[in-house]
């Protein structure tokens, strides 16, 4: 058995960026083998940076190149197309998240895999963070009693473009907005915490004019379990202060993740009430959280090892973001399963 993934990386664009910088840092057993990008000027700048083989079609690298995997990283609405000819070609496949930005999209993913039997893995990088890790153990462990309540925010301010509308502000590339997008960090380590989401009731808002699909969201959402926790999400703005991450709140304590490059795991209970850092400066985030998960599917790939979220599992997360859509359109409560 080879101790190498052989890996195409399908998008050239800033993802790729730290999904190479995750390879070469936490997943020694892949190998960039090709690159693919319609882009000339962006995949002549990664074969140069990985060595890897340029192809300026997934076509022409599907057929050509010697590799048994693909990573796929392209416009959300390209999702469908790209992994079904993997799957056809027999290729393992990496697919960044969203899955699809529709669940019958997803659906036919999902058949085109099983009818492939290769390993199939949605990347969602939170699912590695150290930190949502940590507050997982310590809620297990009674570390803050029973939950209460939690928060997530996750926001910040977009960046200038010069030029043609970013992909993402497109409601027919992107499919969704901020919910859709980067909010799915910050709801997967909610659904890690404290489980299924049933329903969600919510507001949404389009504060950045360029942006066709939701720049501003706020909902509650009501888990299986009975608790209820906010999300609140936002993209826009010229400055966004400190402020914090998310906050569990238990019966005997609470976990604050603190917001911003240097922010910390703190307990707070009464026997730490200033505060007790549990983890310092998000250990992990960024790019090796990147390393973690294409490390996850690699030892799937090469030792059949059971991925650490299977793809169905990240249906929660688009099951969740197309809730909020019609919640803010029925102003009512909605399920996020049925």
């Amino acid at each position: 058995m080879s101790n190498s993934v052989k890996i195409a990386l399908v998008g050239c664009g800033n993802i790729a960026q730290a999904h190479w910088a995750g390879i070469r840092g936490e997943a020694p057993h892949i190998a960039v083998t090709a690159v693919v990008d319609t882009h000339a000027e962006m995949l002549a700048a990664m074969a140069a940076k990985t060595g890897a083989a340029p192809f300026s079609s997934l076509d022409d690298a599907l057929a050509e190149a010697d590799c048994d995997a693909v990573d796929i990283m392209l416009p959300h609405y390209l999702h469908e197309e790209a992994a079904i000819k993997a799957f056809a070609a027999g290729k393992h496949v990496l697919l960044e998240k969203p899955m699809a930005p529709t669940l019958d999209a997803c659906d036919r993913i999902l058949a085109a895999a099983k009818r492939a039997g290769t390993v199939f893995m949605v990347a969602e990088q939170s699912h590695y963070w150290p930190d949502a890790l940590k507050v997982r153990a310590m809620i297990r462990a009674g570390a803050i009693g029973e939950v209460i309540t939690a928060r997530a925010y996750f926001g910040g301010t977009p960046d200038a473009f010069d030029g043609p509308k970013p992909w993402r502000y497109q409601r027919a590339k992107a499919g969704g907005g901020i919910c859709m997008d980067g909010g799915a960090h910050w709801i997967r380590p909610l659904r890690m915490w404290l489980g299924e989401i049933d329903e969600v009731v919510a507001v949404v808002g389009h504060p950045l004019a360029e942006m066709e699909n939701e720049s501003f969201a706020r909902a509650l959402l009501r888990f299986e379990s009975g608790v209820v926790a906010v999300f609140d999400a936002l993209h826009a703005g010229d400055f966004i202060g400190p402020g914090e991450e998310f906050r569990v709140t238990g019966t005997r304590g609470e976990l604050v993740i603190e917001k911003g490059a240097h922010g910390n795991l703190i307990r707070y209970d009464r026997a730490h009430p200033g505060g007790e850092v549990i983890q310092s400066k998000h250990p992990g985030r960024g790019a090796p959280s990147f390393g973690y998960e294409l490390h996850d599917f690699s030892l799937a790939v090469l030792e059949g090892k059971t991925l650490a979220a299977g793809p169905e599992y990240s249906l929660g997360e688009l099951r969740t973001a197309l809730a909020i859509y019609r919640s803010a359109e029925t102003r009512q409560w909605e399920k996020v399963w049925d």
